[in-house]
């Protein structure tokens, strides 16, 4: 049940045809550029001139329990530097991203339930840790519907597969039709993201002939079946297949774009993934989930100031060039940007044998999140950890209240955004969460 006040407002036949929100909305689209595998805010997001003044030597408070053992301070590996009129503060590795400072707003409270990947995976993506529920693109599009029928409604694009692989976004009991469409992106061609794309032995109008056909028995087949979804997900899948055949070369295709662009976004997986997130917003397309890497790239261990280094290096660009886009096409005041992992990293260094490795653990107890977009208010830094970076002490933000937050912002009520399985209403945000009114515009 999306609301009493839900209606259908175009093409009623189509379960992913545009529907309107509970109340006026904030903005129509989010980009998830999400950094799989945890990456430090104390070194990226939030600067801690304490555990710097300590390096090297046991914290006051003591550690938090983690998933390995850790030992003593290690200070923050990046200068960071004040961005913008605000004076926002990121690290220097993120300078493209602190360009921006102004309309960014940094949550540096978060917390999740537990120290792993798959679970914190989850619980950022479907709101639970552990279950198997829909995830938050499906949710949206199952509440929304999209803007572009010849295109998915949730587009997610990984090179590769994160932990908990598929889990991240599928539709669960909802409909099949909400799940993401998964793109690999280290293919590089339309042809090669998605298979079969174009039919080179028949035109439009012979395939819409054979698959009325086909769909006429899919019907007549699910006449007698009213209680297996499945078949209801085949026929919409063979739908939108037929349809995207009509847009998808041209929106995937980022070598439509000048030189003078792409050259801007680096013609590297992460810069392709976010130019390619941009024209899907431009068409209509709901919700854009850009995973940075295979499994868990940002689980830095290990040597995390080479590690960091480099990936940050591989994000900055890109964002930079897709916040720019975002403004100068009008789009950014009805799109939102998240920017974050599952959880953050330990501001104590991690022990491998016994001895310091250059790394940090898992740290669920406290970590950062970027947003920037339409109803954000922009060059803020809300919440706080303690004086290390360990533990959300200051307007503590669990990922149900940021989910909240986020349909909020897309005019959804999260109490009343539900469905009935097994039984029982399930919602995004289980029976939690709440609207974080201080960070909106």
């Amino acid at each position: 049940m999306r609301g009493d006040d839900a209606s259908v407002s175009a093409d009623a036949a189509s379960p992913l045809a545009p529907k309107s929100p509970h109340f006026p909305a904030r903005i129509r689209h989010v980009i998830h550029v999400y950094l799989n595998g945890g990456p430090s805010q104390v070194d990226l997001f939030d600067p801690k001139p304490d555990l710097a003044r300590l390096d090297g030597q046991p914290l006051p408070a003591g550690n938090l329990s983690t998933e390995r053992a850790t030992g003593a301070a290690m200070g923050g590996r990046f200068p960071f530097r004040k961005f913008g009129e605000s004076g926002l503060e990121f690290a220097e590795v993120l300078s493209g991203l602190g360009r921006h400072a102004d309309d960014l707003c940094v949550i540096r409270s978060m917390h999740a339930n537990t120290p792993n990947h798959e679970q914190s995976m989850r619980l950022m993506n479907c709101g639970h840790e552990r279950l198997s529920r829909p995830s938050m693109g499906a949710w949206m599009t199952y509440g929304l519907g999209t803007e572009n029928l010849n295109l998915p409604g949730f587009v997610v694009m990984c090179p590769g597969l994160p932990v908990a692989d598929v889990s991240n976004w599928r539709s669960a009991f909802l409909p099949g039709i909400y799940q993401g469409t998964h793109l690999d992106t280290r293919k590089t061609t339309v042809a090669e993201l998605i298979e079969n794309v174009r039919n080179e032995r028949f035109a439009a109008d012979d395939q819409r002939r054979m698959l009325d056909l086909v769909q006429s028995f899919n019907r007549e087949h699910q006449a007698v079946r009213q209680d297996e979804p499945e078949l209801e997900a085949r026929i919409q899948a063979f739908e939108l297949a037929y349809r995207m055949q009509i847009e998808a070369s041209d929106a995937f295709d980022v070598t439509r774009e000048s030189a003078e662009v792409r050259e801007r976004y680096g013609d590297t997986v992460h810069g392709r993934q976010l130019l390619t997130a941009r024209r899907l917003i431009e068409r209509g397309v709901r919700v854009v989930q850009c995973y940075h890497g295979d499994v868990q790239p940002w689980d830095s261990h290990n040597n995390l100031a080479d590690e960091h280094r480099r990936l940050a290096g591989e994000i900055d660009r890109p964002l930079d060039a897709l916040l720019t886009d975002l403004k100068q096409m009008g789009l950014f005041d009805e799109t939102l940007v998240l920017i974050g992992g599952e959880f953050g990293r330990t501001p104590s260094v991690e022990l491998v044998n016994g001895n310091p490795g250059g790394g940090r653990d898992h740290n669920h107890w406290g970590f950062s999140v970027v947003l920037a977009g339409g109803g954000i208010r922009g060059g803020t830094a809300y919440g706080a950890t303690d004086d290390f970076g360990y533990r959300a002490v200051e307007n503590p933000v669990h990922i149900h209240d940021l989910h909240a937050t986020i349909l909020h912002l897309m005019g959804l009520d999260h109490t009343r955004l539900t469905f009935r399985h097994a039984g029982r209403d399930y919602r995004l945000t289980d029976l939690a969460g709440n609207v974080v009114r201080e960070i909106l515009a």
